[in-house]
């Protein structure tokens, strides 16, 4: 009988990095896998806020979390918020990643914004992301005033899945308040796939020890 090698991906718990509140949101000009255009902050932000998602297509994170999003989207997109989702992940070691893939994707689920390739990683590395699902809030003057998790759901837990810290957290946005610092808890999810550091071309030295 024959043998075949299956590789499993264990699913790391990994915690947002949570990016000090009142950052301004960095600049980007990405591809969107939906529309096939390049797009920056300027171009996806609402007029009442904005909200940056660091997802992918594989993380079992965030297909538990798949519905909500879609839901929370339509619902304060109607309400003046902005919504973007960014795959950064390492396609050449996660070709599930890949960018025509997440435009299946995102047809798929039902995505009602923009599914950006941050091809070089830079993006994740300036938001200081971690993890997928990583949550960001950023007001009308583009500062940040939450970041973290959805709500207390995993696929390891049996906690209501419900998005309430995120829709907490937009429902203030509208008042002009936010959670306090102190009462945002960080996103749990599958790190990000980081590619590797080239390899440089390093000679073999010989040293004879007498």
């Amino acid at each position: 009988m024959p043998y075949f090698s299956v590789k499993k991906e264990i699913m790391a718990a990994t915690p947002s990095n949570m990016l000090p509140l009142k950052t301004k949101a960095p600049d980007f000009n990405l591809l969107d896998t939906v529309s096939g255009k390049t797009l920056s902050f300027k171009d996806i932000k609402g007029p009442k806020g904005t909200v940056v998602m660091f997802i992918c297509n594989h993380c079992p994170y965030v297909l538990h979390v798949n519905d909500q999003i879609v839901d929370i989207a339509k619902t304060y997109q109607d309400k003046g918020i902005g919504f973007v989702a960014i795959s950064s992940n390492d396609v050449e070691n996660y070709p599930q990643d890949a960018p025509e893939l997440m435009t299946e994707q995102a047809k798929k689920i039902g995505y009602t914004f923009p599914y950006l390739y941050d091809e070089t990683q830079a993006v994740a590395k300036a938001y200081q992301a971690a993890c997928t699902p990583d949550f960001y809030v950023f007001d009308q003057a583009d500062e940040l005033v939450y970041r973290g998790r959805m709500d207390a759901s995993t696929p390891k837990n049996n906690e209501l899945n419900n998005g309430k810290d995120l829709r907490k957290a937009l429902d203030l946005l509208q008042e002009g308040k936010i959670i306090p610092d102190d009462e945002q808890k960080p996103s749990i999810g599958c790190n990000i796939k980081w590619k590797e550091p080239p390899q440089k071309n390093l000679q073999k030295v010989h040293i004879n020890l007498k």
